[in-house]
């Protein structure tokens, strides 16, 4: 036998393992198909390709363990307990660089099912060796690297650290300042993902000096970068005041309000985000915001969008309004209240009318003037039917409720709590009944009104308790007038009178 033919047969044997490598590779594409790659033993096979002398067959194995490890739980542990990763890492920083996106790819791929999943990867010592290839040349690499430490990163603040311990952070920083959009978008995303956790890993990121880079992006026209940066700053701001302090140092007011008119959902409501994270720490940093037009341009926000989109916007109306009785009338005069009722109508989801309650109550809590702003606009017959309605989530009973008694307890705009009277359950009626007895006995127009309105019959018919605080507020209420009068429209008084009339025997 010629060396030509035994050259021939080594020949076959690679083409025969490329085509494997590769038809694999395209059968993993199809989720329909795994099921039978994984019980023909896949795994087994792919993984001594990893060690292939020939780099596309190495690379086509990578990128099938890759797609089968991406459908599901259960495959990715496949992977691992099919001791792929040691093969997979041995050499990965040595090979070319489609070796290196595919290998990253993997890795991304099973880290990102659970925590387990992803703190194997980092015991097989894989964290070390993805920061080299942030320092990569080719920027496909560094993206495809900063994809599988986001997906660490994400699950807890253990693997946080560990992604931090490895030394990627000033790295990722260095990522988010090349000129590749896709790179810059998936850094922003991994520090925003080792933010989140904690304050300390927040710290961190801001150390490596993230924030003035991140900050200079928001108005880069590339919708889904903004989207990330928004997160990265939100993820910073939400910690500490002092966290919240640095982002707003870094001038991102008035810019960015300009994303709130965004067309791109998504910016809208990670713009939203970052505005009520840092509005919830003090009343300084919410005048600020209001200062900045903030506000304003936070109602209008809520006004152009549906959904969960909305739902930042309106908790950042709450904590604004909650800070201080000056900074809810700023909510108040930039006619914040009329977005709020309409969520509360026009939302389906009971978490984001549960939301809208709390921020009336907040707005409406402070003084008579702040619950008349609110009362005025008829919602709270609205609120009492959320609260009473049996559909109602716990969660928007328990808000609807609250906010009820928030502004109820400085109500004193009698027709709006009028209009309560008959439909209150009692741990309700007390609220309303106590705002009554404050009033009528300084108001004597009220006093007529309510008599005439039927109110003073209504709050004779309540069945409340002896010696309870209702009871008190009703004889308070019932002090305010003549006996005969208290009479005439106490319960049975008409029946009364009618029978007078009937045993009477006039004297002829």
């Amino acid at each position: 036998m010629s060396q030509r033919q035994v050259l021939q047969v080594f020949e076959q044997y690679r083409r025969a393992r490329t085509q494997f490598a590769q038809a694999v590779a395209e059968l993993a594409a199809r989720p329909q198909n795994v099921g039978f790659l994984q019980s023909a033993g896949v795994v087994s096979l792919l993984r001594p390709l990893l060690l292939d002398v020939v780099p596309t067959v190495q690379q086509s194995a990578a990128l099938a363990l890759g797609r089968l490890a991406d459908c599901s739980n259960d495959l990715a542990e496949a992977v691992v307990k099919g001791d792929v990763l040691p093969q997979l890492l041995c050499s990965l920083t040595e090979q070319n660089r489609f070796y290196k996106k595919a290998a990253a790819f993997v890795l991304r791929a099973i880290g990102k099912h659970s925590p387990q999943l992803a703190q194997a990867i980092v015991q097989y010592g894989a964290l070390e060796i993805l920061v080299i290839c942030l320092e990569d040349f080719d920027p496909g690499v560094k993206e495809a690297a900063s994809w599988a430490l986001t997906y660490i990163a994400q699950h807890n603040s253990e693997l946080s650290q560990a992604v931090v311990d490895a030394g990627a952070v000033p790295l990722l920083v260095l990522c988010i300042q090349e000129p590749e959009i896709a790179l810059k978008r998936i850094a922003a995303s991994t520090l925003g993902d080792i933010s989140k956790h904690s304050p300390e890993l927040a710290q961190t990121v801001v150390d490596a000096g993230a924030i003035a880079h991140l900050a200079q992006m928001i108005l880069n026209p590339d919708a889904k970068l903004k989207r990330q940066v928004l997160s990265a700053l939100s993820q910073i701001a939400k910690h500490s005041v002092d966290l919240a302090e640095l982002v707003v140092e870094a001038e991102i007011f008035p810019v960015v309000l300009t994303c709130l008119k965004d067309s791109d959902e998504y910016v809208k409501k990670n713009g939203a985000t970052l505005i009520r994270e840092i509005a919830k720490h003090t009343p300084e940093l919410s005048q600020l915001i209001v200062n900045a037009g903030g506000v304003a341009a936070v109602i209008d926000c809520i006004g152009s969008c549906r959904g969960t989109v909305r739902l930042p916007g309106i908790m950042t109306l709450g904590y604004v309004a909650a800070h201080s009785e000056n900074l809810s009338m700023a909510v108040i005069v930039s006619k914040g209240i009329p977005p709020l009722c309409a969520c509360l109508i026009e939302e389906h989801e009971d978490h984001i009318k549960a939301a809208a309650a709390w921020a009336l109550g907040q707005i409406g809590r402070h003084t008579p003037e702040h619950a008349h702003a609110v009362a005025v606009t008829n919602v709270l017959p609205t609120l009492l039917a959320m609260y009473m309605d049996t559909r109602s989530s716990e969660d928007l009973q328990m808000k609807t409720k609250r906010a009820l008694k928030n502004i109820l307890q400085k109500c004193t705009h009698l027709p709006a709590l009028e209009l309560l009277l008959h439909d209150a359950p009692p741990n309700i009626m007390k609220y309303i009944v106590g705002q009554f007895s404050k009033v009528l006995p300084h108001d004597s127009k009220a006093r007529r009104l309510f008599v005439t309105t039927g109110g003073l019959k209504k709050i004779q018919e309540i069945n409340a308790e002896p010696g309870s605080l209702l009871q008190e507020y009703i004889s308070a209420i019932k002090s305010c007038y003549p006996e005969e009068v208290v009479r005439y429209y106490s319960p049975g008084y008409p029946e009364t009178l009618l029978e007078r009339v009937e045993n009477y025997h006039p004297v002829l």
